[in-house]
Parts: C-alpha cells; structure tokens; sequence
C-alpha cells in the first residue's frame, strides 16, 4: 500500500496523477470508505460504485469553479475525501462531523446542497442559466443515478434543458438500482441502451461513413436524415436526444480512462450533453455487490463479514407494520399497498410476496404515488400509501387537492417521522404535523408503540376519509402485540395517570418520556396527569379541557417542531376557548433545522431527556393557592 490518499492535498494532486495512480487511488478510496462506515454507518454502496466515476470528475473539471451537484447527494463520500474533508472524514454522519450529504456550508465544493431525490438536473440548469446571465464560462454538471430519473422533476428539468440548449452536463449513473430494484418504463428504456451495443457501433460507423461525403448543404442535411433515421431504428424513442441532448455512452464507469476521455468530450461539446455510465453498486466489497440494496443505508458493522451490528432483537417499526398490514390485507380485500421506491425500508416485502397484484412500488415518485391512491379510492380501493415523512413532503399539492379535497379514504403510512439520526437536516421527518394538520378532512394519529401502531392501522383502513398514521425510525419498545386487532374511537385520547398538579400532554414517542418525567416529579411533590393524546387532529377536547381546569397548567411534548404541531393544537384550543387562566408550555423542536448526530444526542441538546423536561417544570412550578374558578367560554 502506497497510502497515495495521504498525499492528495488539493484537486491538482488528482489532475497530475497517472492513470495507474488512480486506479491505485481508487482502491485505498474504498478501503477508507469500508473502514469509516462499518463505524459510522451511512451509504455504502452507492459510494462504492463511483469511486472511479468521481475520480474522473474531478480530473477532468476544476472545483470549485467548474460546478458538480451530486443528486440526492449519498454518493458524495469520495468528492468530500478528495476536496479537502480527507483529515475529518473519520467525523463523517457524526456530530459536530461532516455531513453525509453535500452541503454547501461546510465546502465551497459542495455546489449545491442535495439530500432528496431527482432536485440536481433543475439545479444546474438554474446555474447554467445564470452563469450565462453574467457572461462567466465554466461547466455545470449533474450527476444523478437511474433511480432518480424515475422522478418527475428530473424529467421536467430535461425538457427545460433540451429547449434553452445551454451548455450543460448530465452523467447519468446507471447502476441499475435506486434503493432497492428500479421499476418503470425508464429503467427498462435504460436497460435496452445498456444491453444493445447496436447503436454505438452502428453511430460510430455511419459518422464515418458522413465524412467521406462531399460537404455540401444538400448533402451534409440528407446525411443528418440518414443518421436521426438509423437512430430511431436501432434504439426506438432515443429519448434524451429527442429532447434536446447529444447522448454519449454507454461508458463502464469502472474504467478511468474510458470516463476521462468521455467526460473531455462531454466538456468541449456545445448545448446540453447526457453521458451514460454503467457502475456496479456496492463495487470492491463482496458483501456490497451481492447485497446493494442492504448496504445502501446501512448502520455499523463487521467489514470483515458485512454483518451488521444489532442492538436490540425486537422489530422495527417498519416491520411491524408491514405484517399488520398484510394480516389487515387478508381479510379484507380492498387494501392495497403504494411505495416510492422503497419496498424493504418500509417494511413492505411480505405485503408485495402475498399480494403482488395488490401492491405498487411507482418509483422515485411521491407525488404520482398520492394520486394513484387517490383513483384508486375513488373507485372503492382502500390504498395505503407508505412513505418517509421527509419524502410525503414532496407530495403537499396531492394530499391536499386530490386526497382531502374529495375526503377520499387513503391513509399515508408516515415513516421515519421525528429524529433520523446521522442523515441530518434533510431526513429528520420533524415536519409533518404542521403540513397535514391544517388540511381539512385529516385524520393524524401517532402510537407511543408498535401495539398501537397496529390498532391505529386496522383504525386507519377502516375509517371512510384520508388519515395518517405516523411512526417513528428503528428498533420498536418491543412490549407485547395484542394478538386482536381493534378499532379506535377516533380522537380519543387517553388518560395513562391521574395528577391534581399539572398535566403532561404527550404524543406519539414522547409519551413513554412524559412517563418518566411524571415519576420524577413525583418525587419533587408535583403530582402530575399524563395523557396520550394518540390523535393530533382530531383533538380530545374534552379530554384536554377537562385536565386544563383541573390542573391550570398543561405541558405538550411532541418530536416534532413547535410551529404548527401538536402544542400549537393545544394552544388554539385553548385560545378559542377562553382560558386565559390556564398556562400551557411546549416541549419540541425550535424554528431551525437539527443537525446529524444520534437521537440520542439531539434529544439532549434540545432539552428534551426526562432530567431536562423534569427540571424545566420543576423551575417553573408553583403551586396554586387560589380557587380554581375557570369556566369554559362559548365554544
């Protein structure tokens, strides 16, 4: 071993290596990578697969003045290591470490920030835009994989490309998987370009069958028919070339001097140019190749077996309710099962295994996924949508206009809701509540466990309008699971411990914490309620109004921000009816974006651990000494 990372200093060390440094390179990049996530955890296999892809970029263009915006961003492991984040790349997903995203904050490398899917083909094309705008001259690229270009964005930012014909770079990563198996007439469009070596070889030899033709207009235009006429014939559609691009490719993406001289070309050509490289996900490590989808986002893990590391034996979240959903699904046959390209990470293998006819993986597309459960439902079917919640964001209008508009019964499956740990701002799904509560028709639970996870869920598909049924990441309490599946009164909260003192309002993961914090309390002499709220909207007013008066001072806690969310529920309630002489505090996230860290950690710094929620109301206790008199005022 070389250690030839050791001695890249700057991007110019990259530009003056050999091509067989390189490739030596490339092999110390994916041990580095190997040894920093088995520690750190984070995206494994898509770095893998464009180590030497990245190696090239950055050869042949100059960073930061040349722009590279990375899609969704996790294959950015190798541009950080190489653009001066080598000496903290041991921090990488840690906090108070780099991030496992692109983010322009922490390197003027970082073009653009990305973390969500199908965003970067948009965001060059707006740099183009203005770079042409101020008459600068540098290139703009956009690397996005094939299970981006299942998004629609990316298709509409092509189209918009294609018409202004401005000089832009497109490396369109195929590496035939998104998370998990790509679906869709794009990837099978993909795969034809990939496996017909027709159309290369018969371009090369019509090109040069063109320059033996005498120059001339007349001829120089029939020569043009001739070649558009026998690209239509070889590779039916040739899509990016209709709407505007020069394709180049398809290039192994694994070999550094067939990229290098691709991405030259794709330099100097004039308008906007689409390269096609063909990766292997998960590249250099056996457990990766043969498993990509599994180390994607993996956690730690032994990089001798590729074995991850499991703290605890209970199930996720995820997989409880995806057996919840197929047992709902088996006796009743109107519930179908819709996800955006994430099949296994939602729980849904066994739901797709028994109902195959019955569930729809669309792609990266959230946004198609809402409204397909939406027709279906207008025709009888009982979809259940299950996405992350940073992902539904990308589905707002949908939700809205073509779900609760029409009061069509869907229900929306929300994973990942709260922290998400070292994915950082881009992931936490701390935002949910406040973009579906204020939406008319919605119903929005939230289970303080996975037993009433799987009640809330025979609640959900049985309710006749839209709901949302929002569950956190990870490894669930692992209490026992009622073997009977019951249905909920809808909005009806319910009281976990009676208290004269004050009254702990807890929803969805705080509310084991408003246990905990209530027995610590207990032991100051506060003697407080504690309720699950279990339904963010509709309220338990009742429920709510009743301990307001009884106690004066109600204390929400949700995983969540404070804006909009469930706390701001309780204050309108509570404004509306009047009771000034109650107090209510909040417990949740502040008006800014988490960072990466551990749950754990985050919690901490927010002051939301038992000690801290403790000492909080304990500081600002005092004990009434006056007769309580509230009245409710006319609803």
């Amino acid at each position: 071993m070389k250690n030839l990372l050791k001695q890249i200093h700057n991007l110019r060390d990259i530009r003056s290596m050999s091509l067989t440094g390189l490739e030596e390179l490339a092999g110390e990049i994916r041990v580095e990578l190997i040894k920093t996530v088995s520690k750190n955890g984070g995206h494994l296999a898509p770095n893998l697969g464009v180590v030497e892809l990245t190696l090239a970029l950055h050869r042949v263009f100059n960073s930061p003045i040349d722009k590279i915006i990375w899609d969704v961003g996790h294959q950015s492991y190798i541009h950080k290591l190489l653009t001066g984040r080598k000496d903290e790349f041991s921090t990488l997903r840690q906090f108070g470490g780099i991030s496992g995203f692109p983010r322009p904050s922490e390197s003027i490398h970082d073009a653009f920030g990305t973390g969500h899917s199908s965003t970067s083909i948009s965001a060059a094309l707006g740099m183009a835009i203005a770079r042409d705008l101020k008459g600068e001259n540098y290139s703009v690229i956009a690397v996005i994989g094939d299970g981006a270009m299942t998004g629609g964005m990316a298709f509409e930012a092509l189209n918009h490309a294609g018409h202004l014909k401005k000089n832009l770079i497109v490396v369109l990563n195929d590496n035939e998987m998104s998370i998990a198996q790509n679906v869709g007439a794009m990837s099978g469009y993909l795969t034809r370009l990939r496996t017909d070596p027709m159309y290369s070889k018969g371009k090369e030899e019509l090109e040069q069958l063109l320059r033996r033709i005498p120059i001339g207009s007349t001829l120089l235009r029939f020569g043009e028919r001739i070649k558009d006429s026998l690209k239509h014939l070889v590779v039916p559609g040739m899509l990016f070339e209709e709407l505007g691009f020069t394709y180049l490719g398809p290039v192994d993406g694994h070999d550094l001097k067939m990229v290098t001289t691709i991405l030259n070309q794709a330099r100097i050509q004039k308008g906007p140019v689409l390269v096609h490289v063909l990766t292997k996900k998960g590249k250099g490590y056996r457990p990766a190749e043969r498993n990509p989808d599994r180390f994607h986002g993996v956690g730690a893990f032994n990089p001798a077996t590729g074995e991850v590391f499991k703290s605890s034996t209970a199930p996720s979240y995820s997989e409880v309710f995806g057996r919840t959903l197929t047992r709902l699904a088996q006796r009743d046959q109107n519930i179908l099962a819709i996800t955006a390209a994430m099949t296994s990470s939602t729980g849904l293998n066994s739901f797709s295994r028994h109902y195959p006819e019955r569930f729809f993986d669309v792609g990266i597309a959230e946004q198609h996924a809402v409204t397909l459960a939406a027709g279906l439902a207008k025709e009888g079917y009982h979809p259940v949508v299950t996405i992350y919640s940073t992902f539904l964001q990308r589905a707002y209008d949908q939700i809205l206009h073509d779900v609760c508009l029409q009061k069509l019964p869907v229900t929306f499956a929300i994973d990942r809701a709260g922290l998400v740990g070292e994915d950082g701002a881009t992931h936490h799904g701390l935002f949910d509540y406040a973009y579906l509560r204020h939406i008319p028709n919605m119903v929005i639970m939230a289970p303080r466990d996975e037993n009433e996870l799987q009640h809330m869920l025979a609640t959900a598909v049985q309710h006749p309008g839209p709901t949302a049924v929002r569950y956190p990441r990870g490894t669930a309490t692992g209490c026992k699971l009622d073997e009977e599946l019951k249905t909920l009164p809808v909005g009806q909260a319910r009281v976990l411990r009676k208290g004269k003192d004050v009254t702990l309002l807890a929803v969805g993961s705080m509310v084991h914490l408003a246990e905990e914090v209530a027995a610590v309390l207990a032991s100051s002499g506060i003697d407080a309620a504690v309720i699950n709220a279990r339904f963010v909207k509709p309220l338990d007013e009742k429920c709510i109004l009743d301990h307001a008066l009884q106690t004066g001072k109600l204390y929400t806690l949700e995983e969540h921000v404070l804006q909009c969310g469930f706390g701001s529920a309780v204050m309108e309630l509570i404004l509306s009816r009047g009771l000034n002489g109650v107090t209510v505090q909040s417990f949740g996230f502040p008006d800014n974006f988490v960072e990466h860290g551990s749950p754990a950690l985050l919690m901490a710094r927010y002051g939301l651990t038992v000690e801290q929620v403790a000492r909080s109301i304990s500081e600002g206790f005092v004990r009434k000494t006056y007769p309580r008199k509230l009245r409710l005022a006319p609803s």
